[in-house]
């Protein structure tokens, strides 16, 4: 049977060595060399997962997990393995969009399995830098916990200050004399609103399996009982990646209230837009109201009206009439209305 395998080595003091053709092989293996195996799986289905699950005895809940996606971060104690799963986020400036894969980590004793889903979460460029780090690597498997972890966290970094910007360009064309106005403005501050919130998903949980791993509680002092599997000697280099990510959740925080923000004094502007139409609306109709109401008067055809056969009587109307509108065009220019 095929199975989704995107790379299999085996690890020792810090080196590689390429994986047995059978990887059932390679946990004895290494083992035996006191070393580790990694094993990297790409959406693996069910009936290629089985045999990885056999061998190392994952348990069926976990596997269930990494099988489906879709599960928030997360840190899980098995008897024989940790579970792990973190979510790696792409963020697309364009189309201000944030799409977000997973990578499930399963840590045993002498074997690290990795399991990824969607394109935005590759891990080869994690192995061939802790390949560069022989002394990191020596650390165990571990040492491939913390390097994926810490990965995820500075991409998160780099997607929080793409975001910020973005979000300063979406704040000028609110406030620039014709692009609040836009009617695809509030959409676009809504749906930036959205891909935040999407980001915060994958941000926000993986702070609570961070204090696990680095040994804290979440207010600080320690959790409780060390996370097995875990090199004592790593737990500072998680309480680095977790000072990171607390950055990041203070980021998009400050983000989230910004766009809200940003929504609200959009929102004033359009009504004080509303407001100046309505006022301009209201002038002209109240000098159009002048003229009107004139010419009906003089419009009923009664035979006994003021001046009506006099020889100036037009010309004086319609001086009286433009004087009326010149003095409340005036006044409602004076006032802002016009």
């Amino acid at each position: 049977m095929r199975l989704v395998i995107v790379d299999c080595a085996i690890y020792r003091d810090g080196h590689r060595t390429d994986g047995p053709q059978d990887f059932s092989d390679a946990l004895d293996e290494a083992r035996a060399a006191g070393g580790f195996v990694w094993i990297g799986l790409h959406e693996p289905t069910e009936k290629e997962f089985a045999k990885v699950t056999q061998e190392f005895a994952l348990h069926p809940l976990a596997v269930e997990d990494a099988l489906k996606a879709h599960q928030r971060p997360k840190l899980e104690v098995y008897d024989d393995s940790l579970f792990l799963v973190l979510k790696p986020v792409v963020y697309n400036p364009e189309s201000d969009a944030v799409s977000t894969g997973e990578v499930m980590v399963f840590l045993g004793d002498g074997f690290v399995v990795t399991v990824r889903h969607g394109v935005g979460s590759p891990l080869s460029a994690v192995r061939r830098r802790l390949e560069r780090e022989p002394e990191m690597l020596g650390k165990g498997p571990t040492a491939v916990v913390y390097a994926i972890c810490d990965t995820v966290v500075d991409h998160y970094v780099e997607v929080a200050t793409e975001l910020q910007t973005d979000l300063e360009e979406l704040e000028a064309e609110v406030f620039s004399p014709d692009g609040g106005g836009s009617r695809h403005t509030a959409s676009r501050i809504y749906t930036f609103k959205r891909q935040i919130l999407e980001f915060r998903r994958a941000t926000g949980p993986l702070a609570l399996p961070l204090h696990r791993l680095a040994g804290t509680g979440p207010f600080g002092g320690s959790y409780g009982a060390p996370v097995p599997y875990v090199n004592d000697k790593a737990r500072p280099f998680f309480r680095d990646v977790h000072d990171h990510l607390t950055r990041v959740n203070e980021s998009v925080d400050g983000l989230d209230r910004l766009v809200s923000d940003i929504l609200s004094a959009h929102l004033a502007q359009m009504s004080v837009r509303q407001n100046d139409d309505m006022r301009k609306i209201s002038a002209w109709a109240a000098m159009a109201a002048i003229p009107t109401m004139i010419a009906g008067i003089y419009g009923m055809n009664f035979d006994h009206m003021p001046e009506l056969h006099w020889a100036w009587s037009y010309p004086v109307v319609i001086v009286v009439m433009a004087a009326l509108e010149v003095l409340l065009y005036r006044l409602f220019k004076r006032r802002g209305w016009m």
